[in-house]
């Protein structure tokens, strides 16, 4: 017979007597064991150090061809359709200015918003129990556990938020109950053990007022069997279901998260960059792997600022809780375009951005006003 199919052993000493609705932690869980000394009952998520990262190289980086990065301005008539489009979506809004301008000029100023995803792990051991019901007993008998960051787990899809709970191998044990002592069993409350309670209907009469009938509910005797236990005086333990026992093991919670960085590189042209993350751009650079480094010999420099920012600050954020298991940052270069116009003989301007060509106008002309 398989040794993880042994009988349970109960823990010897008395256990204390617990309330029937105890759900704290066993007192009893076994000793320390190497690789898990921080852990406690307290469901308290606790996350370990990984493992020991090669040295970040902060002077690494990939040097990028000496190009023209820039991209040409859109043309008047996209730009005057858009401004059309852009009209038509609003209510209050008359497309006689769209259509009827006149284009005087077209200022491109393109803007490169940089982005860094580290896609990390991280691991959070703690002791768990639940009734034991035959199950195998993976006791550090059969070998050492194996520490935190050696558990096998199977990472999930790259870059996708997710968790999984795993039990430690080698770290099983059965326990008596603490909530009952081991019993299976806890005094009932409701009818102090007697498996009787006062019936309500009567109010323990064994009658009804007014007319001295007998109550139908208890049949005269004033009290009913008690629900709670079924009359038998006691109640099942919620803590151990009824078996008198707990399987006790070490659990990992272990969470995958995809952190992200991003910083837009602004040209100064009065142009809110909080509406450029709604839009997207053309990408000039993407690179992945295990560790990326920062970038250098990019046209802006401020770039290559932001990447080794970027990279520098994910390290220092997460290197000491969560193993960095991919990262990838790119580079897209956003267009936008002011265009300058004359209506009426009056002068205005508007912006269209993004590859989706979206317009920004909040002083277009063409209004109207709704009397209420």
């Amino acid at each position: 017979m398989d040794p993880r199919q042994a009988q349970p052993y109960a823990v010897p000493g008395h256990l204390p007597m617990a309330s029937e609705n105890q759900t704290v932690p066993p007192a009893n869980i076994p000793d320390k064991m190497a690789g898990y000394e921080s852990i406690t009952t307290g469901g308290e998520e606790i996350y370990l150090p990984p493992p020991v990262y090669p040295a970040y190289n902060a002077e690494g980086g990939q040097p990028q061809p000496d190009q023209q990065w820039s991209i040409p301005s859109i043309t008047e008539d996209i730009a005057k359709q858009a401004l059309v489009k852009y009209a038509s979506e609003h209510v209050t809004y008359s497309s006689r200015p769209a259509e009827e301008m006149v284009l005087k000029e077209l200022k491109p100023y393109n803007m490169y918003r940089y982005r860094l995803q580290s896609f990390t792990e991280s691991r959070s051991p703690e002791w768990k129990s639940e009734p034991y019901a035959g199950q195998t007993i993976d006791s550090s008998g059969f070998g050492n556990p194996p520490p935190p960051w050696e558990v096998p787990v199977d990472i999930p899809e790259m870059f996708e938020k997710n968790k999984k709970k795993v039990q430690v191998p080698n770290t099983a044990s059965v326990k008596g109950c603490h909530g009952c002592t081991a019993m299976g069993k806890l005094p009932c409350s409701d009818c102090l053990q007697t498996g009787w309670v006062k019936c309500r209907t009567c109010d323990g009469r064994g009658s009804l007022s007014g007319d001295g009938s007998r109550c139908s509910h208890c049949m005269g005797n004033g009290k009913k069997s008690c629900g709670p236990c079924s009359g038998h005086g006691q109640k099942k333990c919620d803590v151990c279901q009824g078996h008198g026992q707990l399987y006790l093991y070490i659990q990992l919670t272990v969470k995958w998260e995809n952190n992200n960085f991003e910083k837009v590189i602004e040209q100064q042209c009065g142009f809110p960059t909080q509406k450029l993350s709604k839009v997207t751009g053309k990408e000039l650079f993407s690179d992945q792997q295990v560790q990326v480094f920062p970038i250098l010999g990019f046209p802006d420099p401020r770039v290559n600022q932001i990447s080794q920012q970027g990279i520098q600050a994910h390290w220092t954020q997460f290197g000491k809780t969560s193993r960095i298991i991919q990262q990838r940052h790119t580079v897209e270069l956003i267009p936008v375009t002011e265009v300058h116009y004359q209506w009426k003989k009056k002068e205005h301007s508007y912006f269209v951005y993004g590859t989706e060509n979206k317009v920004y106008a909040p002083e277009y002309p063409g209004k109207k006003c709704i009397i209420m």
